[in-house]
This record gives C-alpha cells, sequence and structure tokens, in this order.
C-alpha cells in the first residue's frame, strides 16, 4: 500500500526514531509499503519517519547500471548504526520530503553500517560513494534531521525562501 510522504516543515520529521523490538508482520507490512510507497515516488531511499511512523527503519534501492531499481538489491535496515566514517565526497542530494529540492552536501566518503534485516538477522556492509551517501542521508532522518541542515547558511537562507515562495504558489 502506498502511503503518503510527509514533507517539510512538518515536525514529525524533526522527531528522533526509536529502536525496533519487534520483527514481526506489522514490521513487513511496514517494509513492503516503503518500498511500494519509495517507488511510487521515484525515490532511492526512504525511512519511515518520513511516512509518519517514528522507528529505526529504512530502506535503500539504488538503480543498477541498466538504470533499474531491482528489488533484489533492496537493502532492508533495522535499527542500523554508522560504526566507521572514513574521507569526504561532495553530492549533489534531494529528498522525498523536501520535494524539488537539491543540494551539494558533504558526507563521508566510506562508512561501514550495522543492521538488523527484517527478521531481526544482524547484517554488516561496508560502502562507499553514492551507497554511502544513501545511507548517511536516511540515518539523519531517524535521528530527526533532514539533509538541508547541512548546508551553508547562505545556502539554507536560498533554501528557505525558494520554499516559502512554493508553498505561496501552491495555494
Amino acid at each position: 500500500m502506498i502511503r503518503e510522504v510527509i514533507t517539510y516543515p512538518n515536525k514529525l520529521l524533526r522527531l528522533k526514531s526509536k529502536d525496533v523490538e519487534q520483527f514481526d508482520s506489522e514490521l513487513h507490512t511496514l517494509l513492503d509499503d516503503m518500498y511500494e510507497t519509495m517507488i511510487s515516488q521515484n525515490g532511492v531511499g526512504l525511512a519511515a519517519i518520513q511516512v509518519a511512523i517514528p522507528l529505526n527503519v529504512l530502506i535503500i534501492n539504488l538503480p543498477n547500471e541498466d538504470d533499474i531499481q531491482n528489488r533484489d538489491d533492496l537493502i532492508e535496515a533495522i535499527n542500523p548504526i554508522i560504526t566507521h566514517k572514513d574521507g569526504t565526497q561532495v553530492f549533489t542530494e534531494g529528498c522525498l520530503s523536501v520535494p524539488g529540492f537539491s543540494e551539494d552536501v558533504t558526507r563521508a566518503q566510506h562508512i561501514i553500517v550495522e543492521y538488523c534485516n527484517r527478521f531481526g538477522e544482524k547484517q554488516t556492509m561496508e560502502c562507499e560513494g553514492f551507497l554511502a551517501v544513501a545511507w548517511q542521508h536516511e540515518m539523519e532522518h531517524l535521528s530527526g534531521h533532514l539533509f538541508i541542515e547541512n548546508l551553508s547558511i547562505l545556502k539554507r537562507k536560498k533554501f528557505e525562501k525558494e520554499w516559502k515562495k512554493k508553498m505561496k504558489d501552491k495555494r
């Protein structure tokens, strides 16, 4: 089922998500719904808080070399923790909760993440490049932050101005 993606400045996006304690059918339904929602919005990642569920759950599904998002490549991460970060890279990021806006963000180049899969089995993933960016972006959601908070004061002001105008034009 496709769920509604909440957008900035919705206050729920500021909530710190809580750890999942039960790996049950309710969690599996959430994960399946998140996948359908993300694909319907042409996203490559989604955190549960973006569908108004404050749980430490995120999914990532990067397109392959043929630009196809293969469900076999789907990462479902529950209670993820980044245990290592190094290097830096700059990537132009967008967000389903901040539609129509993208900007360059500096992140770690290389990370190691520990998380559980949908069945509660421990996983470890080492990654770099775009996948590392996606992980860091989605994990920020879990702590109640958005990528726009990483922008310089100047870019942040520009964003706020453009966003207010966009919201006014919508009305």
